[in-house]
């Protein structure tokens, strides 16, 4: 390869290594700038205690709230980015999501595109990650032009159980489309996959399904351990010439044709941020703005009677309150089961107990999680202070929100469950950020175009979560996925 590339891609997760995928058959000089390194195979891979209760993967990184108190973000730096840790939850926006939907305490803008623009990409994408699943159970499910490659992941007997409760009393379980290969992933160890960091174990990741077959062109380089600082201007004004990264300490730049940032949310942004004075691709102002963060909330249903021997437990979901309330009103959202929270699990939380009185709920327990839509607000924002990031999070439809908890309470006491514990989820945990440079029609009021380029820079391109408009109220993995894919046909072209 020559020392300078025709394309740099800014972050290996899913955005980046989607990218980098679709681009590597054109025989284009990439280059991958990652912050991380590839995760290695651990014993800690797999301990729940050092995972939930030590941290071990966390980072030292710290952000701070618009008080100036600090917290450890939920975010993590490998190949492969948050997927090494994610749920393998790839699931497709509604096709009203695209529509602008009214919510009880607001309404979402409408996309620049609909949801059939997106279709083909997203069939792509469930194809490049082997999505597991099954057409036909979930009333809410917009249009595939395809089926999925593999059946379902299947329900183990307690699993099989709670569905059968779930449907007992009107709500329509439908099976998760997963990127999981659950046997291969239990041959290594008998533990959920949900938050569980994956060395290439039968997690069908960024790392696995899209970074890894792209390194496998010659034209393609990753550098590990590469943090990005900012992006340089060319002479023209316009164009991006160089990137700007710290590498085992020392300072570097990289000249390009064409760049790509794919390092999240938050971290895309505060790359943009730091790079002028007023931030790059910032003409509408809207660089860092529209923050948007699921309202996420863990319910444990308790009966008795079940006994929960599961040991992945996350195979179904159910969206009765997806579009309304149940009743014609407005939306509250969706419901999908956590990966299996044992009592190591739970002790993170519950420090004052010990795990054997723990072990008595989480055996006779359900657990499930409530995700709500955070709309899109521009006060709700990513700025810096010096070189502090700053989260200035402003929540919203937590109204329906705590609808959603009440309503899918009063489900499983029908079902049988006699007691249930809550737990909101905090800014620890910001697994699903997204929107803070989203695409639009007008520069005015958007950073980037339909595609993902930006209006103020030709050769500069974004796509990560940050450029989704809405988060609506299902995991963002997939959804990502095909915007790059459906982007890099775009950058190919160019």
């Amino acid at each position: 390869m020559s020392k300078t590339p025709d394309i740099v891609i800014i972050g290996s997760g899913m955005g980046g290594a989607c990218m980098a995928y679709a681009l590597a058959p054109s025989g284009a000089n990439i280059v991958i700038l990652e912050q991380g390194h590839q995760l290695p195979a651990h014993p800690n891979n797999r301990d729940a205690r050092a995972i939930f209760q030590r941290g071990y993967f966390r980072t030292d990184e710290l952000w701070y709230d618009k008080a100036g108190n600090s917290f450890g973000p939920g975010n993590y730096y490998y190949h492969g980015g948050n997927t090494k840790f994610y749920g393998a939850v790839l699931m497709r926006y509604r096709a009203e999501d695209f529509d602008g939907v009214q919510h009880l305490e607001g309404t979402t803008p409408v996309w620049p595109f609909r949801y059939d623009e997106l279709e083909p990409w997203y069939q792509k994408a469930e194809d490049l990650f082997n999505v597991r699943g099954e057409l036909g159970d979930d009333p809410t499910e917009p249009r595939h032009s395809g089926s999925y490659k593999f059946p379902a992941v299947p329900d183990e007997p307690a699993i099989a159980e709670l569905r059968a409760r779930f449907k007992k009393v009107g709500l329509h379980p439908a099976s998760l489309p997963l990127g999981v290969d659950i046997d291969r992933w239990l041959s290594v160890g008998k533990t959920p996959w949900d938050a569980f960091p994956d060395a290439r174990t039968g997690k069908m990741d960024a790392e696995t399904c899209a970074l890894t077959p792209a390194l496998a062109h010659d034209n393609v380089r990753l550098e590990s351990g590469a943090e990005v600082l900012r992006l340089v201007v060319g002479a023209d004004g316009r164009s991006i010439a160089e990137v700007e990264y710290r590498q085992n300490g020392e300072l570097k730049r990289m000249k390009a044709k064409t760049f790509v940032l794919a390092a999240g949310a938050v971290r895309s942004t505060k790359i943009l941020l730091s790079s002028s004075d007023e931030g790059l691709a910032n003409r509408s102002g809207a660089v860092g703005r529209h923050f948007m963060n699921h309202n996420l909330t863990a319910l444990l249903a308790y009966d008795r009677k079940f006994d929960n021997d599961s040991v992945y437990q996350k195979t179904f979901s159910a969206n009765d309150f997806y579009l309304d309330d149940g009743a014609k009103g407005p939306p509250l959202g969706h419901v999908q089961l956590f990966g299996r929270v044992t009592a190591p699990v739970m002790k993170a939380n519950v420090k004052w107990a010990p795990e054997w009185l723990l072990n008595l709920w989480a055996k006779h327990s359900a657990d499930i999680l409530l995700m709500s839509e955070d709309l899109p607000n521009p006060d709700s924002r990513i700025r810096l202070d010096g070189d502090r990031l700053v989260l200035d999070w402003q929540r919203s439809n937590l109204k329906a929100h705590d609808l959603l908890r009440k309503k899918m309470t009063e489900r499983l006491k029908a079902a049988g469950f006699q007691m249930t514990l809550w737990r909101p989820f905090d800014r620890n945990t910001t697994s699903h950020q997204c929107g803070t440079i989203r695409i639009g029609d007008d520069p005015a009021t958007a950073p980037l175009d339909p595609f993902g380029r930006a209006f103020d820079h030709p050769n500069l391109f974004v796509t990560d979560a940050s450029s989704l408009v809405t988060s609506a109220a299902v995991n963002p993995s997939l959804t990502v996925a095909a915007m790059a894919l459906r982007t890099a046909n775009v950058v190919s072209n160019w």
